[in-house]
Order: structure tokens, then sequence, then C-alpha cells
């Protein structure tokens, strides 16, 4: 699907209006994943188990917040909801209808994998992806697919996984869906908190933030899921890092125009965000993309302009030594009406930079990275490529690449590298 002339036509509230309706009309249309599954040659990962057979119950203990306020209640529709919603952790004024009805953004329950020659057929060499790798599984989810599902309920590497891309604030974010020994099923619920998508879990019906990967309202209120390092880098990069990998295929139970971009224009600079309601923190460019990091109670943001100057930032984040890796090459899925076609807006990458107990100094060197140490050439993946320290791995740190807009909603306290 494409709008004639995107987002630059229309003013952007009405754009992404007209592809609710649009998106929600094409899940009453097409058959469930399960119909179309049957029709798929290759299997489907193991990903779920019927949910009906799963013990033990969630443990609410200690999960629950108080009302802020006992006469605050939801504006938003909750018919055929099961959710307890007098328990919240968020004022229901902040949380809204984002126009699809709960799953009329479809997550992935059984998603299919290609192997990354069959992949190399379809994708781009600068098409941005997700890399998520577990117990020496590496995965790559293309955003040209998550564009149009958001959630994918995953096994990776023996992990129940989900992985989740919020196209409105830019946040990829993986976690693991174990929580106090149950296995959780995540989907969109249709809602929106800071313009940022509000999961909902199919176990309890509790709605999660995904920023935060809190639970807002509901049995769980309270409850935070496991943040797992997850980052977007270029198709290529993933086909030299990961040659035996695998990678979400198109192949998915659902008609959707992959490879499209239905939100055309939406991350230009100062493009003001869908459905925020918030105050603007104006220190940055709402839609300048940030490396966010989060660790020992200190949130901090690594814009991409001073990024792309530096190649290569130290830091220490809480109580964590972390190195950022920027190169370009990497697309926005949110640019151009297809996604092959956008801009390059590189890729941010945060890793510890320890290795064996040793402290690595890096640099940037042409498209790769070294360290000052040994001499060792690093890839954006974390890898050493070459020299000494060949063959070793960097620790990936959780960071996302959110919009600048959404970091600062969710993280009003953000120090700013380089401010």
């Amino acid at each position: 699907m494409t709008m004639k002339g995107g987002l630059k036509a229309m003013k952007p509230g009405l754009g992404l209006l007209l592809l609710w309706s649009v998106l929600v009309a094409g899940c009453a249309q097409q058959p469930s994943p399960s119909v179309s599954r049957t029709e798929n040659s290759r299997s489907p990962s193991p990903a779920l188990a019927p949910t009906e057979t799963r013990t033990p119950k969630p443990d609410i203990t200690q999960a629950v917040t108080p009302p802020l306020d006992p006469g605050d209640r939801p504006s938003f529709s909750t018919r055929g909801w099961k959710t307890d919603f007098s328990r919240h952790s968020v004022p229901y004024r902040e949380i809204i209808s984002g126009g699809p009805p709960r799953d009329g953004i479809p997550p992935l329950d059984h998603p299919n994998f290609e192997t990354v020659a069959e992949a190399d057929r379809w994708l781009t060499r600068q098409e941005p992806v997700i890399l998520f790798v577990e117990n020496g599984d590496a995965r790559a989810y293309p955003l040209q697919i998550l564009i149009w599902h958001e959630i994918v309920n995953d096994l990776v590497g023996g992990r129940p996984v989900t992985i989740t891309f919020c196209p409105l604030c830019n946040t990829a974010i993986a976690f693991d869906r174990q929580l106090d020994g149950v296995t959780y099923d995540f989907g969109t619920s249709g809602l929106l908190r800071h313009s940022d998508l509000v999961m909902w879990d199919r176990q309890t019906e509790s709605l999660w933030q995904q920023v935060t990967g809190e639970a807002i309202a509901g049995t769980l209120t309270g409850k935070r899921l496991e943040m797992l390092p997850a980052s977007i880098i270029a198709w290529e990069e993933f086909n030299v890092a990961y040659p035996e990998g695998q990678v979400l295929s198109r192949e998915t139970g659902y008609a959707r125009p992959y490879g499209s971009n239905p939100y055309v224009g939406y991350d230009r600079i100062n493009q003001s965000p869908f459905l925020f309601t918030g105050e603007e923190d104006k220190r940055l460019p709402p839609m300048e993309r940030v490396v966010t990091l989060s660790a020992g109670g200190e949130n901090v943001a690594y814009p991409f302009t001073v990024l792309q100057k530096a190649g290569v930032i130290h830091d220490r984040v809480g109580n964590q030594d972390v190195v950022i890796f920027w190169q370009t090459g990497t697309k926005s899925a949110l640019d151009q009406s297809v996604i092959a076609a956008s801009k390059d807006i590189g890729a941010g990458v945060a890793f510890d930079p320890n290795v064996d107990g040793r402290g690595l100094t890096f640099v940037k060197d042409g498209e790769t990275f070294k360290d000052r140490e040994t001499g060792s050439t690093w890839n954006i993946a974390g890898q050493a490529t070459a020299g000494p320290l060949r063959g070793k791995q960097l620790k990936p740190v959780v960071h996302g690449n959110h919009f600048w807009f959404a970091t600062a909603a969710f993280f009003p306290d953000v120090r700013i590298y380089g401010k």
C-alpha cells in the first residue's frame, strides 16, 4: 500500500489515520495465519505451545500498583477486554486509541524463517533488520515485515522471546517473554501512550508499555519484562556476520505489501510525532534518532548527529562501561514509500568494551573499528574479524535507536551526550 504523495501531501495525522483504516480493512479481509500456514512449504518455528496447558498461573505478588486516582477510568473502549482496569500505574488519560482494534495490526505467533541465501533474493544490501542472537542462534527480523506486524512471538536459542518494533517511535526492543515461570504471548492492543505501542498479553490481558517493558494496567501492573540486547543494522552486515543465521520470512499468512513503507516521510527530523499529546523536549528535534541506554539508574541519549562525527564513543552509564559504534550504510524504514529507496541514516550499536576481563579502547577505522590495545579489526556486530582477537565477540548492551521525543517522554531525566 502506498499513499499518493505520502505524508508530504497531507497532514501527518490524516495520512496515518488513512493507514489505520486500510490496516483494519486488510485484517478483516485476510484469512487467519493458521489457515494460510497450511499452504507454506516450510515448517513453522515451534514458538508457541497451546496456552491452555501452560502452568503455573501468573504470580501477581508485589505486582499491583494502586490506582493513581480512584476515579480515573479508561477513556478508550474496554468492550471485550477481561483486563482488571482497576489496577494501573499510569493515568488513563495518557492511554489513547491508535485507530486499529486489538490485534488489528496482527502479531506473528508462528514465524517462518529462511536461510541467508534465500532472503538475499528479496532483501537489498542496506535495508534495516533487527539483529537478535541467543545461545548462538542468530536471527534477522527485517523492518519491512515488522513495520506491518510490530510483534513477533518467537523461540530463539531455546528462549521464548518477543521481538517488537513501534514505527511511531522507531523503537526496536526484544524481551524475554517468560516472567515468574509463565511464558506470555503478546499482541498489539490498538492503544498508544506517548505515541508508543501498548502491548497486551493473552494470559491476563494486562497492558504493557513497549518502551519500558512495564505492565501499566491489569493484573500484572508493576511487573517488568527483561529487555534483551537487539540492534538495527543493515542486511548486508547481518549477511556477512551471520552467514548461517535465519531470517524472518515474508510467508507470514498475511497479505501485506512487504518492502513498502506506509509512513512515508514520517522521520523528517522536525516532523511532529503522530498522536503524541505530551510536552516535547526541545533540547533536540523530535525525530532525531538517539542511541538510548539505561543502566544503574541513569539514562543517556547519544544523538546520531553526534555519533556520525565521532564514529566511536566511550562512556560510562550508571555502573556500566559502554562503547557505541556508528557507521553509515543502513537505510531508514520510515522515509520513502519503498524502504529500499530510502535515505541512509546509519546504525548505532552499543557494547561492553571489555573482553576477557581486559578493557579495550576503540577508534573508527574507515568502515570498520579497531582497538588500540591489539590493533584488531571489529565490525558493527561487535565481532573481531582480523588481528590477535579475531573470533572474539563484544557483549552487546541493551539499547535502542529511539526517536528523541520518545526517549524524552519516557526518560525525562535523560542526559544527552555532548550537551
